[in-house]
Formats: C-alpha cells, structure tokens, sequence
C-alpha cells in the first residue's frame, strides 16, 4: 500500500512539473496535461493510432524474441567455453560500439523503408546484452553443484533444465528488464527514420505537421506500451519461476 502511494505522489509531482514548464515555456512546445491527455484520450479511440501501436509493438516482440533466441545460446557456449568468448568477443564489442545512426543508414540502403530495417536495428542494438549477460550467468554457475551432478550421475537433460535454467532465470529477468525499455525507444527512432509504419512514423507526421501536443501523446503512449509491456513480461517470467522452483 505504502509503494502505491508514494507512486501516485510521484505521479502527482510529475504532473506539477509538467505544469510549471507548460506555463514558464512556450506552450506550443511543452503542452499543458490537461490538453495532452485529452488528445491522449482521443488516440487511443483513433484506429489510425491503434493500427500504428500495434505495428510497432510486434516489432518489439520480434526483436526480442530473436534477441533471447539467438543471444541466449550463443552466451552459453561462449560462457562454457574460454576459447570461444576470447574469439567472439572482439566481434561482440564492435556490434555493441557501433552507433544506431549507422545501422540505419545501412538498412535504408539495404532494405529501405518497411519493417525489416527497425527490428534488425534493435536486435543488433540489444544483442551484446543478452550475450554477456548470459555469459555472466554461466560463469556464475554454482562449480561444486554441477560435480555433484555429475559425480550422482544425473541425466543431462536434468542438468541443463533445473541447474543451467534455472541458475539464469535472474540472469534472464535482468535481459529482459534492459531490453524492453532499450526495444521500444530504438524501434521508435528506427520508424522514425526508416519505417514504414508504426508510432514512430506517428510522431513525425505530428512533427511535420507542427502538431507538437500530438507529438507528446504519442510519446505517452509509447511510454505506457514499454511499461505495460515489461509488467506482463515480469509477471510471466515470476511464474515461471515459482513454478520452477517447486518442480
């Protein structure tokens, strides 16, 4: 009780700031609340708007489906393997320094505008971090568990399900906490600049339209998809868990 409280005041002191800058600054570049919301409230009735959140919401899952399906794996066998991650992290390193502005540019050569180019921008982008991360996590591994294992003989399978998986699940959880934040703000950037549809294509229509009230009820809406998004992600990822732990 007390957290939702002191969050509601957080909202509260959020909104009053939002004010003061409204009145202080020129009002066609910070909107009053009162004004945003209500447009707010407009978009998410507008099947234009819907449409656009959608478009980039799946764009999102994606990128972060092939970012745990192809970063997970290949953080095991470089956190198994010493040989491997001295080799691969050279490469790991460069994907993680080069800037987004510059995936971009390739990808408007490579695919010009359309879908392919946001989520290859964000599966680059968040890929080192679900490597590492997941090497971390291996090489956290508990040693003197896995030769017990090993010395009772236990299966394989057993060993990979309840003491690889389940000695990541943090290590999983803290991917996912990065990413989802970093998914959304790198797709709206890439929509923005490459996409073909989606909230980011939104924003600059609003931006060329001078629509600058617009441009801020579209942010709050991304912001309230990113946050939704982690929410369900978190809660899902508990359960299984809990379930995990009583198997």
């Amino acid at each position: 009780m007390k957290s939702f409280f002191r969050g509601f005041v957080g909202i509260i002191l959020f909104i009053l700031i939002w004010q003061l800058l409204a009145m202080m600054v020129n009002k066609s570049i910070v909107p009053a609340p009162v004004e945003t919301l209500r447009l707010l409230a407009e978009f998410l009735f507008s099947a234009q708007i819907v449409l656009a959140a959608w478009e980039t919401a799946w764009k999102v899952f994606l990128s972060l489906l092939l970012v745990m399906f192809i970063g997970m794996p290949a953080g095991v066998f470089l956190g198994l393997s010493d040989t491997l991650y001295d080799m691969f992290r050279p490469i790991i390193m460069v994907i993680q320094a080069v800037p987004v502005i510059s995936w971009l540019s390739l990808v408007i050569f490579a695919w010009g505008i359309g879908w392919k180019g946001p989520v290859f921008i964000a599966f680059l982008s968040l890929l080192p971090i679900s490597i590492l991360t997941t090497v971390s996590g291996v090489r956290n591994l508990d040693k003197n568990l896995l030769e017990m294992a090993r010395l009772y003989k236990v299966p394989r399978s057993k060993i990979w399900k309840d003491i690889y998986l389940g000695s990541l699940l943090p290590f999983i959880a803290a991917i996912l906490d990065v990413s989802i934040g970093q998914a959304w703000k790198v797709i709206l950037v890439a929509e923005y600049l490459s996409g073909g549809s989606g909230l980011g294509v939104e924003i600059l229509r609003m931006r060329m339209n001078i629509d600058f009230p617009g441009v801020w009820a579209l942010t709050l809406i991304a912001i309230l998809l990113g946050i939704t998004t982690e929410r369900i992600i978190k809660l899902v990822l508990g359960r299984l868990s809990h379930q995990w732990k009583i198997a």
